[in-house]
Parts: structure tokens; C-alpha cells; sequence
């Protein structure tokens, strides 16, 4: 496997730039060389006539890398959608040729990549092609970020098992407290649950507003 993960999500809201950035940022702090992409980004806001991709921009901050938005974020778009849509509204088409020539181009600058997915894995890049395909092209191991209520285990047990039929091999869950709550019984239940139905591992458990990524760093192919 390559160094470098691909971070997705059980869901759109669940903290996977979050987590993106934490892991990137606790990297380049222990002398790691990483590079960061965001393939597509939707629901960005417009600035001096420019569409602003505010999670790759933190991806690159945390990191603290030079390198052009071009390759970071080759496709950004501003209805919320999924990229698909989103660049069909727009009257745009997306190339996955140009998303993997980018990737290809950070990976040979940097030692380790931290590429970050949009939604869940089985969300359209374009009509014919999911994130998925994309994972498995890539051939990085993924980290899925869920959420920590009611409904996850269901929801993380089914983007394992779409990851496993791609045979995109699965390094960890992360079970993210991305909106501040109490914790109750299924938040307790949950991560044994995923563990023992998937056989994955649940590599850290983040309170909400964590900014402590030392633990979940070992679990990162990286160094």
C-alpha cells in the first residue's frame, strides 16, 4: 500500500475535514513531508469572483504546503451537492484523468498524502463513477469518520462492506463528536458494536472540539 490515507465518511457533517486537517497538522509537527488533496469540493462561497474551497484551504494550512489549489482541489463547485450534480448545474464535466494526474503530482513532491473524500463513498464523482472507484484507484487504505449517535453502526457497517467489495483495504474507524452532546447509550454501545460485526478497528474516539492527534497518528501509515 502507498503512504497515505484516503479519509471518508459515513455521511456528509461528520468531520472528516476535521480530522483530515488534525492528522495533517500532527504529521508535518513530527518532521513529516505531507501533501493533502481534496478532489471536489461543492457548496463553496464566491470571493472576488472566485469560488473559495474553505476545507481544502484548511487542508493546506494544516499541512503547510505551497502547492497550487489547481492540484489540491482540481474541481470546486457552489451548490451543495454532489459533485455530480453540482457540475452538471454548472453545464461542467469532471475529469477523473485530470483528478489522478493531480494526485500522482503530489504524491511524488510528498513522502505521505492525506486525500479527503466528499460525503460517503458511494456518493457520484460523475454519473458513471463513484468515490469508491476513486479509492480504489488511488490504492490508499481508508479511514472511515463516523458519527457517534444512534444509526452509525448501520451506517459505518455499510460503507466496510462497499469498501470490501472494492477490496479497499480499511485501516480504521474514527468515531467523531463532530456536534457537542452528551453521550448516552448507543454513543457507549456503538464503536464494540462496529468492531466486533466488522473486525475493523475503532482507532479513536474525538470529543467534540479535540485537538489532540498523537494516538490516532499511530494508526497512520505515514511514518
Amino acid at each position: 500500500m502507498k503512504r497515505g490515507i484516503f479519509i471518508t465518511g459515513t455521511d456528509t457533517g461528520v468531520g472528516k475535514t476535521y480530522i483530515a486537517a488534525g492528522i495533517a497538522g500532527e504529521l508535518r509537527s513530527r518532521g513529516v513531508d505531507v501533501g493533502v488533496m481534496k478532489p471536489a469540493e461543492t457548496g463553496c462561497r464566491k470571493r472576488s469572483g472566485r469560488l473559495v474551497p474553505v476545507d481544502a484551504a484548511r487542508l493546506m494550512q494544516s499541512a503547510g504546503v505551497r502547492d497550487s489549489l489547481a492540484l489540491v482541489n482540481p474541481y470546486r463547485f457552489r451548490k451543495p451537492l454532489a459533485p455530480s450534480v453540482a457540475a452538471a448545474m454548472e453545464g461542467r464535466s469532471i475529469r477523473i484523468e485530470g483528478i489522478v494526474k493531480a494526485y500522482q503530482t503530489l504524491a511524488g513532491r510528498h513522502d505521505c498524502m492525506i486525500v479527503e473524500g466528499a460525503g460517503g463513498v458511494m456518493v457520484p464523482l460523475r454519473d458513471d463513477y463513484l468515490f469508491l472507484d476513486l479509492m480504489k484507484l488511488m490504492g490508499l487504505p481508508a479511514v472511515i469518520v463516523a458519527r457517534p449517535g444512534l444509526g452509525t453502526i448501520n451506517h459505518t457497517l455499510l460503507t466496510i462492506e462497499a469498501l470490501s467489495k472494492k477490496r479497499v483495504h480499511v485501516s480504521g474507524i474514527v468515531i467523531n463528536y463532530a456536534v457537542r452532546g452528551k453521550p448516552g447509550d448507543a454513543e457507549k454501545t456503538s464503536p464494540a458494536v462496529i468492531e466486533k460485526h466488522s473486525g475493523v478497528p475503532v482507532i479513536a474516539i474525538m470529543p467534540h472540539g479535540a485537538s489532540n492527534f498523537r494516538n490516532l497518528i499511530n494508526h497512520i501509515p505515514c511514518e
